[in-house]
């Protein structure tokens, strides 16, 4: 199956919002919070586009 641009940039995001994930579950350390700030317009523009990307996922796994 071919990948396209936007395939590569959610299968990015939704690693990255795996990779936190983790570190928050096993060490209660978020790393795009630390990066870019508690709650500031950057790291939510980052949470905003995990979770858009879910939901792309979720479109792509039940498209025929």
């Amino acid at each position: 199956m071919e990948k396209n641009t936007l395939d590569i940039v959610v299968l990015i995001l939704l690693i990255i919002g795996g990779l936190n994930w983790g570190l928050v579950g096993l060490f209660s350390f978020d790393l795009v919070a630390t990066i870019l700030g508690d709650m500031s317009v950057l790291s939510r523009v980052i949470y905003t586009l995990v979770g858009v990307s879910a939901l792309y996922t979720i479109y792509f796994l039940v498209k025929k």
